[in-house]
């Protein structure tokens, strides 16, 4: 089973309460406040790493929680912040909004970090909420609550060079021959159900080659395996297209030329500028001459032309040589040039925003109302004045009275329901 595309859910840690305490020792009769804050929630971080090349183990793990931060204590005692959450992914993996289809970062390098989820702000304790008139504050801050989201992950294979061509034509053969990978080769179409790399050294460079997925026309209309497999080349700086020249498979190779390049810029036109070279593979079968021929006389100007046989390895050191020059003077691959966000924030709201439901029926939003709702105790009179105070000092009674406010009125601030009295 190859998986490189899979819908995952990913959850930062709440923030802790904050405590409500009060000072008590012996010959201290009046202590204070005391309440610590409580702890952050832990963050969701990806982290991108060479050591996985499949997103399997997410079929079977799609929820990634991270860990709560804890209520404050007395004495002052913050709450432990709770534990980031790591998620390895392979080098490659973009991650998407599936909301949207955003893409909010792309794990490209090695050991790559990225924080995708903030952890919720820990409440604050009761000692931050004394003054000099309000001594004992008996009430606290809850902490934040954070939400699930979904993500898409998608793989996207990084090789420097990558294999195309109808299948039965040779790719696997040519990668077994030329690296160390060793693919399954069988005398059938649709061998290769997922892209095998290959490690290559020439010339003092090192690079990867991919062998795609056979690609069959009407691939960029999902025929075939090629559509779940095209994403795969789009990282590649150069493309070896192999093809049956001796037309084994009563096909005319020169066709198969034509469609397979025309499948993959109809997938993504920017994929008619990645450099090519031929790869005329099984030059030991009848009618593979007189095909070699008729590719010179027609493509000999535009593209390099190898002749192959890979089952025996003739020719392959030829084609590898001449790829190792070309990515020399390529430019080097290159993350999507996108700036990386963090999954959940949102466009910054107003200050405070008033909207009139019905007659004598007022709701109030806004980032204002969203940082005093954790601070509400509805049950508790001290915590529900200093909630008022909030409101007038902030200017929102003063608005409400302006868009018509009036005693008994119903004023709505989140969860909160009440009664405005004058």
């Amino acid at each position: 089973m190859f998986i490189d595309k899979v819908k995952i859910f990913v959850k930062a840690g709440n923030g802790g309460k904050g405590a409500i305490s009060f000072h008590t020792e012996k010959y201290i009769p009046n202590g204070g406040p005391d309440g610590g804050d409580g702890g952050n929630g832990g963050d969701i971080i990806f982290v991108a790493t060479k050591s996985q090349n499949t997103l399997n183990e997410f079929h079977f793990k799609k929820h990634f929680r991270a860990e709560d931060g804890t209520a404050g204590g007395a004495k002052n005692c913050s709450g432990k912040c709770g534990e980031p959450l790591e998620v390895f992914v392979p080098c490659g993996t973009i991650v998407k909004d599936p909301t949207n289809g955003n893409v909010l970062v792309d794990m490209f390098e090695d050991g790559q970090r990225h924080v995708l989820l903030k952890g919720g702000k820990g409440g604050k304790g009761n000692a931050r909420f004394a003054t000099s008139k309000r001594q004992a504050p008996r009430f606290s801050e809850q902490g934040e609550k954070t939400e699930e989201y979904a993500v898409e992950l998608e793989l996207k294979t990084i090789a420097d060079v990558g294999l195309i061509g109808f299948p039965n034509v040779g790719k696997s053969t040519l990668l077994s021959v030329v690296s160390q990978a060793k693919p399954k080769i069988a005398n059938y179409h649709f061998t290769t159900l997922s892209p095998n790399l290959g490690v290559i050294t020439c010339r003092g460079q090192t690079f990867v080659m991919a062998d795609i997925p056979g690609l069959i026309e009407g691939a960029a209309q999902g025929a075939g395996l090629g559509h779940a497999f095209l994403r795969h080349i789009e990282r590649t700086r150069l493309f070896v297209h192999v093809v049956d020249v001796s037309g084994s498979e009563n096909r005319d190779p020169l066709e198969d030329f034509e469609k397979i390049n025309g499948e993959i810029s109809t997938y993504n036109a920017k994929l008619k500028r990645i450099p090519q070279i031929i790869a005329a593979n099984k030059m030991d079968m009848p009618d593979a001459e007189k095909n070699l021929a008729r590719f010179k006389a027609k493509y000999g100007n535009r593209y390099k032309i190898v002749p192959v046989t890979t089952i025996i390895a003739e020719g392959c050191d030829t084609l590898i040589e001449m790829c190792a020059d070309l990515l020399a003077k390529l430019p080097a691959q290159e993350p999507l040039q996108i700036e990386p966000s963090i999954l959940g924030e949102k466009e910054l709201k107003p200050r405070f925003a008033i909207e009139k439901l019905d007659e004598g029926v007022f709701e109030v939003t806004g980032s204002l109302i969203d940082t005093m709702i954790r601070k509400i105790v509805v049950s508790d009179n001290q915590s529900f004045r200093y909630f008022e105070k909030v409101l007038r000092d902030e200017g929102v009674i003063s608005k409400l009275k302006k868009q018509g406010l009036k005693d008994g009125d119903t004023v709505i601030i989140g969860d909160v329901e009440f009664e405005y009295t004058d």
